[in-house]
């Protein structure tokens, strides 16, 4: 991969140039497509940041005239989160699922769930 790769477009904000570079330091992302999805992504991700400042400083409730309400960039902080998601698996970035049975489960089970033990 050459230097001309790892630099995001200057469109790209503090956020979304993270994004850019943590990827394209740990993948191969050269072709034209892979390039194309990732800037959507890391644009996507500027907003998010955006959105996600509006929100914690707003508050996730809102007073209106029919009275409190969930914040109205909910929907969109949520709508970009699942863009992101969605673009990092079509680039092929999913995170590595372990190999083998599953392990043991942790925590509370109700007892006709839980093992007995013979012994």
């Amino acid at each position: 991969m050459t230097a001309t790769h790892k630099q995001p477009p200057k469109t790209v904000g503090q956020s979304g140039r993270e994004l850019w570079q943590t990827l394209t330091n740990e993948f191969e992302l050269d072709d034209g497509a892979s390039q194309a999805l990732l800037l959507q992504v890391c644009l996507c991700a500027d907003r998010l940041a955006e959105i996600s400042q509006r929100i914690s400083r707003e508050g996730l409730v809102i007073d209106s005239k029919g009275g409190p309400r969930d914040h109205p960039l909910l929907k969109s902080e949520i709508a970009c989160r699942s863009f992101n998601i969605r673009g990092l698996q079509r680039l092929g970035l999913e995170p590595a699922r372990p190999v083998g049975r599953p392990g043991n489960i942790v925590g509370w089970l109700p007892p006709e769930l839980r093992r007995r033990s013979h012994a």
